[in-house]
């Protein structure tokens, strides 16, 4: 193998494919309009004015506030690989080694994006830590109903809104009438065709757990920002071993851009 024949692009464009494909942070945040270096900006555009018309028309100027995020966050991938040339050469093969990697960045921020709930505004929320409610077949339906009412409540536009949930969750829901018996995930979470109360079901596992308390997060879009960058890919020869390495260093980060999009039930499960 020839360290000088690494092509880093290859590998972090199938790194990211696969990233793309099973990411619920893709499906349910935005993502930056720039980015400098490891820096993101998103822009939160101000409202319109409504007024009457009497004959003259007064012109508003709208603005836009750029919210800036650091891509604080840091973690590294690093395998080995039989030979660095024919997995590039084959093409395929570069999918079978970077699979892993994406799958377990996928998880590590996924996790880290949906631990944004924290955020909710102040009655947005169905329960808590303290108190909270117990769901069953019967009334996890409704429940998640509640969610979606206190984003309408907000004025949080009705499209682009999702609902996350377990896989325990996503049982219970199975089991009612009004969702399908036999639901079929997508690999980004995605419950292909099931919307309640106008809200895309999504199921992860990445969602919180707080000592047997379940959250399930009902969000529109907007109201999580996140960025993230792969950099630094790069082959050597190992010195201990029969095999090439390839290491990469990934950044990513995350901030809430609308804490009034967001709602949140916090339950067991009986």
């Amino acid at each position: 193998m020839s360290v000088q024949s690494f092509i880093p692009s290859i590998w972090e464009a199938r790194l990211l494919a696969n990233f793309h494909k099973t990411s619920v942070a893709e499906v349910i945040a935005t993502k930056p309009t720039e980015i400098k270096g490891n820096k993101v900006i998103f822009n939160r555009v101000g409202a319109v004015t409504v007024k009457d018309y009497t004959g003259t028309i007064t012109w508003d100027e709208v603005n836009t506030t750029p919210v800036e995020l650091n891509l604080d966050q840091k973690k590294y991938f690093a395998f080995t690989v039989d030979d660095v040339d024919k997995a590039q050469a084959a093409g395929d093969l570069v999918d079978a080694h970077t699979a892993e990697a994406a799958a377990t960045l996928q998880e590590t921020i996924d996790k880290y994006v949906l631990s944004f709930y924290t955020d909710v505004q102040v009655g947005n929320t169905i329960g808590d830590d303290t108190t909270p409610v117990t769901l069953d077949k019967t009334n996890v339906y409704d429940y998640i109903v509640d969610l979606g009412t206190k984003l309408s409540n907000k004025k949080v536009p009705m499209t682009n809104r999702f609902v996350v949930v377990n896989a325990q969750v996503l049982g219970l829901l199975s089991k009612d009438a009004r969702f399908t018996a036999n639901p079929t995930v997508l690999e980004n979470g995605v419950v292909e065709g099931q919307k309640i109360n106008g809200m895309q079901v999504v199921v992860s596992e990445e969602i919180a757990n707080v000592s047997g308390k379940y959250k399930i997060l009902a969000l529109h879009q907007s109201a999580i920002g996140y960025g993230k960058q792969i950099d630094n890919v790069e082959a050597m020869r190992l010195q201990d071993s029969f095999s090439d390495g390839v290491r990469g260093l990934a950044v990513y980060g995350a901030t809430v851009l609308r804490p009034e999009a967001l709602a949140v039930l916090t339950a067991t499960i009986a």
